[in-house]
């Protein structure tokens, strides 16, 4: 009913992404999706990878501060409306977006979106009932 994802806090200069980004590529780490924000003074990278708790740890152990959450990631219906249709669902189920981002896979027929709500069970039903495929984090590596 969910993915890990791994928030990064990140200086807000020159190089920092590419600094976070070699120690996943130096590590073999697959990257399957990414999200980033900024202040004036910092930023956060949220990622989804392959092996989440190792990357976490690596990443602690490389220096950086990062957390680890749980999310959704939802297969977007292709069809026009499609990302309607799912916030549809989850409004109705009273189901609040604290943020989202959308990562590719190797379908034609799908997008994918990555979602933050405060109950990922209620969301995973509510989406569920009406035929909505919420990706487990084993299915990713084969999207």
């Amino acid at each position: 009913m969910s993915v890990k994802q791994i928030s990064v806090f990140l200086e807000n200069k020159p190089g920092e992404l590419n600094a976070l980004t070699g120690v996943l590529a130096d590590h073999n780490i697959d990257m399957r999706a990414m999200s980033l924000s900024e202040t004036n003074e910092f930023g956060i990278a949220r990622i989804i990878v392959d092996r989440p708790l190792d990357t976490a740890t690596l990443l602690k152990d490389a220096g950086y501060v990062c957390t680890v959450t749980t999310v959704l990631a939802v297969d977007i219906p292709h069809v026009p409306g499609g990302l309607n249709q799912v916030l549809n669902i989850l409004s109705d189920a009273k189901i609040n977006l604290e943020y989202g981002y959308a990562f590719l896979g190797g379908r034609k027929d799908s997008a994918y979106m990555v979602f933050r709500v405060a109950d990922n069970a209620a969301a995973t039903a509510a989406l569920r009932a009406k035929g909505i495929q919420v990706v487990e984090e084993g299915e990713l590596e084969s999207l």
